[in-house]
């Protein structure tokens, strides 16, 4: 069975709420099995067990917060071993010009040198869902649509292997 990590960082709760509604796009696709956890309660060494990893930070000065760059740093020490598995990432931000592409586009390099396999969106958020504020319905759709594509997309990939 495919299975997806979703780590998140959340200080006010608007990331988190993305993270729980991407859970739910997961959810919608047979045969995949998701996790959510807070960064704080994840071990780098979690990312070598699963197919697809999305990860979601609030926009801090236009990148990502300290606590998900401290995970990607340390995620070094399996640079190889990530590749082919399957990236997306998310971002909320307190004003529309605040960076959430920016940190979401932080977070996809990493995933990229680590020779994941990212996929963009033609339609909505190109890079991955972004809020502003608390999430409203906009969001909370663009969020369960990146949880099913991510979802057909693992399996896809897992299938290949």
């Amino acid at each position: 069975m495919a299975k997806i990590l979703i780590i998140y960082y959340s200080r006010s709760g608007n990331t988190k709420k993305m993270a729980s509604f991407i859970k739910s796009g997961v959810k919608m696709e047979e045969n995949v099995e998701v996790s959510l956890k807070d960064v704080a309660q994840t071990q780098v060494k979690e990312l070598l067990d699963y197919d697809g990893i999305i990860i979601g930070s609030p926009t801090y000065y236009g990148s990502m917060a300290a606590q998900i760059k401290r995970l990607l740093d340390e995620s070094v020490c399996f640079h190889g071993r990530l590749e082919g598995k399957v990236g997306a990432a998310f971002s909320s931000a307190a004003n529309i010009g605040g960076g959430n592409e920016t940190t979401i586009t932080d977070i996809l390099k990493a995933m990229l040198i680590h020779g994941m396999i990212i996929r963009g969106n033609s339609q909505g958020d190109h890079y991955g869902p972004v809020s502003i504020g608390s999430p409203n319905q906009r969001v909370e759709k663009q969020c369960k649509t990146l949880g099913q594509r991510m979802a057909k997309l693992v399996k896809l990939v897992k299938a290949v292997k």
